[in-house]
Parts: structure tokens; sequence; C-alpha cells
């Protein structure tokens, strides 16, 4: 399983190209619902410039053809505007069909700074403008009722992803896994996969889901399942050990500065903790556990 935010961002829309007419709904957009849908392919390089490549590529046909192209990020980038130019000229040139680009988000300040339209050409004359879509933290909606929930699993699956640094996520996770108890293993399984990824190295909200997973979705017993509850299984032991560290430095009366707190904390590796929890035992001060690492 690839736990990559960025992935899930735009990769949900190829998995539910059908998410777009619910995101539409949400951004107020007059989109006419298409008859078919097709993932094109996402490579937009010309024979000899560099490489280009848009994340999600989709294609809509009906009474309004258009493309989509969903484009995950993750920071501010200044260069974003003119590679955003590049894709929608070169996809109206290539398929002679209106393009929108759509840009998720997970944090509020890049959100807001992506829906900024970029004006390209002299100060007096705009050449082109570029001007995103954007789906994020400010303007999806916070799904906590698992029957909305479960009436668009893939928009509900988009709101835990760009609302995965928001204290109210917990209450998006439970309504999705209880939304997810009643469906069948083939369906939910995408599901479960794409809200671990999309949560991504979010400490706080991959624990709480590999929770409900683990109680709320115990009697899956898919693959997918199981390996997201053995990353919560080797977290809940990571997370043990530090606390184990902290506790025996405690008791031997040494200080633990804050950044050695959060060192120990933030260490993800078992056997690296093991080390240190060895050295806490003797060791003349909480620095020195990590010795041989600053070497």
């Amino acid at each position: 399983m690839v736990n990559s935010p960025h992935e899930a961002m735009h990769r949900i829309f190829q998995e539910y190209p059908g998410l777009f007419t619910g995101v539409s709904k949400v951004l107020g957009l007059p989109f006419i619902q298409p008859t078919s849908v097709t993932v094109l392919p996402t490579d937009l390089t010309e024979i000899q410039p560099v490489e280009r490549r848009v994340d999600t590529l989709l294609r809509f046909d009906g009474a309004e053809p258009m493309l989509l192209a969903v484009e995950a990020q993750s920071a501010k980038d200044p260069n974003k505007p003119a590679s955003w130019a590049y894709y929608l000229s070169f996809l109206y040139t290539k398929y002679k069909i209106p393009p929108v680009l759509l840009v998720v988000c997970q944090d509020r300040t890049t959100a807001e700074w992506a829906a900024q339209p970029v004006p390209i050409g002299p100060r007096w004359w705009a050449a082109l403008t570029v001007h995103p879509l954007v789906a994020g933290p400010h303007n999806m909606p916070l799904i906590t009722d698992p029957e909305e929930a479960r009436a668009d699993l893939a928009l509900a699956t988009l709101s835990a992803i760009t609302h995965a640094k928001d204290p109210d996520v917990g209450g998006i996770l439970k309504a999705l896994s209880t939304a997810l108890q009643d469906v069948p293993e083939a369906v939910a399984d995408p599901i479960i996969e794409f809200t671990a990824q999309g949560l991504g190295a979010n400490r706080r909200a991959g624990e709480l889901w590999r929770n409900l997973v683990a109680v709320d979705l115990s009697f899956y017993k898919s693959y997918i399942s199981e390996e997201i509850r053995d990353e919560g299984r080797v977290q809940g032991r990571v997370q043990g050990r530090a606390e184990d560290i902290l506790l025996v430095l405690a008791a031997r009366g040494l200080d633990v500065p804050d950044e050695i707190r959060e060192r120990i904390i933030g260490c993800d590796d078992p056997d690296l903790l093991r080390l240190w929890l060895t050295r806490a035992v003797t060791a003349p001060s909480a620095e020195e556990i990590f010795m041989e690492e600053d070497v």
C-alpha cells in the first residue's frame, strides 16, 4: 500500500470518476451529469521537451464534454501555475475539449493560494489566466453523519482526506467506518485504503483510522484491512516503547528537554527505540541515549 496523501488526493478520482459530481455540487457548479467518463493517460510529454505529467486526467462525455485534470498540492509552489497553464493549453490542443483544472489540498493556506487566478502576460494585458477549481478544508463538507457518508462514500473519503489535519476529523472517520459496515468488502476495501493513504503521516488521524478499521470493520479479512490493522499494531508497539523510554528517564530523575522528548516520540523505528530503551537504564543523561546516532 502506497502511503502518500498526494496519491490519494487525485487517484480517488480515477477509482471513482463520479466523485466530481459530488464535488461540483459542493462547489456550486452548474455541472451537467456526463453520459460516460473515461480515465485518460496522464503523460503530457511532447516529442522533444521535458516530460510533463498531470496527476489524474478524466474525460467526461455527454451534453457538455470536458476534461478534468486533477492535481494534488501539498504546499505553495510558485512554479506550478506555469505548469498548470501548459497542461490546460496542451490538453485543449490535443483533445479539442474544454479542460478544467481541479487542485486538491489538505491545508487552508495552500488551498487559498491555489485558488487565486494567475494572469500570464504583460502587466497591461493577460493573454492567459489560470483559474483552478480548488477542493480543500475550506470548502469540502465535514461529513459526520453515517447516512450522508453512505450516500456518497467517495465524497466522504475525500472529506476525510482534505480534513486530515482538522481537530474534528475523528467524527468524519467514525461516520465513514460506520457507513462501511453494511457494504460489500469489494466496495469497502478501496475506500479503506484511500482513507489510510490520504491521511498519510498525520499521526493522530492515521491512528484513529487504524483503530476504527480494527474495531468497527474487524469482520473484513481482506489483505488491505489486515495490513492497516498490522500497521496499527506496529504503531501501538512503537508508541508504547517510546513511552517506556520517557518513563525510565523520569524514574531515574533525569532531565528530558522538549527536543529530546519530541525526538523519542517522533521515532518510528522499533529497533532504534529498543536500543534507546536499553541505554536509558544506565545513561548518565537523556542526551546520551542518542550517543552513536549523533556521531
